[in-house]
């Protein structure tokens, strides 16, 4: 979901600004964009966290395979927290960005851009701790947005799998409970690599921006800006297609919502299938207690259970 409102909001704002110099929304959009931007990488980093540590109570839960499955309440707290944690710590980028203007020397047209300074019309405090955070913030991307998932996620796939095979827990499981632990696996460790990749450009211009960026120009400046966000404009297209890719409960339950929303769920079809759902078990439910299906009521018995 926030990969969508990344690609809604911050992908048009970008495109609409190179091709017409000028900034939609104005100062807003200098503020929110970076703010959404930064804010999806700790969604990102943060889910992949959790789901490396979900991994590991799968492999080390003495009964995984009766493993009970999660109630919406933690998992809607879960994700409170990763949303809130990522917004929060993202907070800095709505004060450290501001829009500027600039006039081209060669055709004379005035330029919008957004510019890396806080408003010296905020308080002291304020003001000396997003310089603080602006002094920093390329280490603290880098160790944050890219070293903590990538380490983090490598770490609890080597403990799992040291685990899985030390223990040897895959003879008391069950093939099909090993192949959708096998699949959830896989589904993380792509995750990570596509969000690696994607990450590690922004990660390398930011080092060389930062001890080369006398030497440099706006315009060289400006398409390394413009590189970096069409990666995680590249990222946040790819992550929801490989998901879906990967992990095939989730795949096929989109694909079903999806045919039923496009072909409206013909009530023939839904129909006989219900007819023939309810047919097995009703015949299910008399071959329970009788080795043949009865054709009329039973007489009623003085004595029993209810069972």
């Amino acid at each position: 979901f926030w990969d969508f409102l990344i690609l809604f909001f911050c992908l048009p704002v970008v495109i609409f600004n190179e091709i017409t110099k000028k900034r939609l929304l104005g100062d807003v959009s200098c503020r929110i964009v970076p703010f959404m931007e930064v804010s999806s990488l700790g969604v990102t980093t943060f889910s992949l966290c959790a789901l490396g540590i979900d991994r590991f109570h799968a492999a080390t839960s003495p009964q995984a395979s009766a493993r009970p499955i999660e109630q919406c309440q933690s998992i809607i707290a879960k994700l409170a927290v990763i949303w809130v944690g990522s917004m929060t710590l993202s907070v800095p980028e709505i004060l450290l960005w501001q829009l500027a203007q600039d006039t081209s020397p060669v055709s004379g047209m005035v330029t919008e851009y957004c510019t890396m300074k806080p408003s010296s019309n905020l308080p002291e405090s304020v003001y000396s701790l997003v310089l603080t955070y602006q002094n920093a913030r390329m280490w603290w991307y880098f160790g944050c947005y890219f070293c903590l998932p990538i380490l983090f996620t490598v770490s609890c796939q080597l403990v799992t799998r040291r685990i899985s095979g030390t223990e040897k827990k895959t003879e008391c499981r069950g093939t099909k409970h090993s192949q959708c632990e096998s699949h959830l696996n896989c589904t993380i460790i792509g995750l990570t690599i596509i969000y690696g990749l994607c990450t590690t450009p922004e990660n390398v211009c930011n080092i060389v921006v930062a001890y080369m960026s006398p030497d440099m120009s706006k315009q060289t400046l400006d398409l390394l800006n413009l590189i970096n966000q069409f990666f995680l404009f590249f990222k946040c297209s790819v992550t929801p297609i490989l998901l879906l890719c990967l992990c095939r409960p989730l795949g096929q339950a989109f694909m079903d919502c999806c045919c039923c929303c496009c072909e409206g769920c013909s009530p023939d079809t839904a129909s006989s299938e219900g007819s023939a759902d309810s047919k097995l078990k009703t015949e299910m439910s008399s071959s329970i207690f009788f080795d043949k299906p009865r054709e009329s009521p039973p007489p009623l018995l003085g004595l029993g259970t209810p069972c």
